[in-house]
């Protein structure tokens, strides 16, 4: 009987091992996507911004690139930082990070980067308890996100709060940039 026991043990430890990889896996690949996605949509800017450009210089205009490019350049900004968000995601996923000095890629634990050698600063990882756990959530609707932060803490978010998070962060990002144009077209109307 305690060979079955045994049996049933690693056979369950080999199942979430194997969950793990799969989810992280999946999760990376739909980061992936989201990320494709976004360079399509600065893709689409870049063309946007091309062709006020050389309208301009049929009309033998001049650009100025306040009053002409902001808002497109303040878009490529936003969907850079974006990417960037999920480019860390993927690293966090594959238990990497990205080097200081050289912005390559190694391993989460390593002390100096192996391609420019330079040192690396060692990462502490605090966890923090939920006291509550919410009903109906389970243990796979969680993400562990690493903020690099003095020491550095990781923490569990799900993945409806980071959605909800992220659906924040670009209403909040929009309201900005419509803000931003109603000055300029203000300020464009007093002159």
């Amino acid at each position: 009987m305690d060979f079955f026991d045994k049996l049933g043990k690693k056979a369950s430890e080999a199942y979430k091992v194997t969950a793990d990889k799969t989810g992280k896996l999946a999760k990376e690949a739909k980061l992936k996507l989201r990320m494709n996605d976004l360079k399509s949509q600065i893709n689409d800017i870049y063309e946007n911004i091309g062709k006020k450009v050389y309208e301009k210089h049929t009309r033998e205009e001049n650009i100025d690139i306040k009053k002409d490019l902001e808002e497109e350049c303040t878009q490529i900004d936003v969907l850079s930082a974006e990417i960037e968000d999920i480019l860390q995601e993927c690293r966090i996923l594959k238990d990497k990070r990205q080097c200081q000095k050289c912005y390559k890629e190694i391993d989460k634990d390593a002390k100096f980067c192996p391609e420019c050698g330079e040192k690396q600063e060692e990462i502490e990882s605090v966890d923090v308890e939920e006291t509550e756990e919410p009903e109906n959530v389970e243990e796979d609707d969680f993400i562990d996100i690493e903020i690099e932060t003095e020491p550095d803490v990781e923490i569990e978010i799900s993945e409806e709060e980071q959605e909800e998070n992220e659906e924040e962060s670009k209403d909040e990002l929009e309201k900005t940039v419509e803000i931003e144009s109603d000055v300029e077209d203000k300020e464009e109307s007093e002159n």
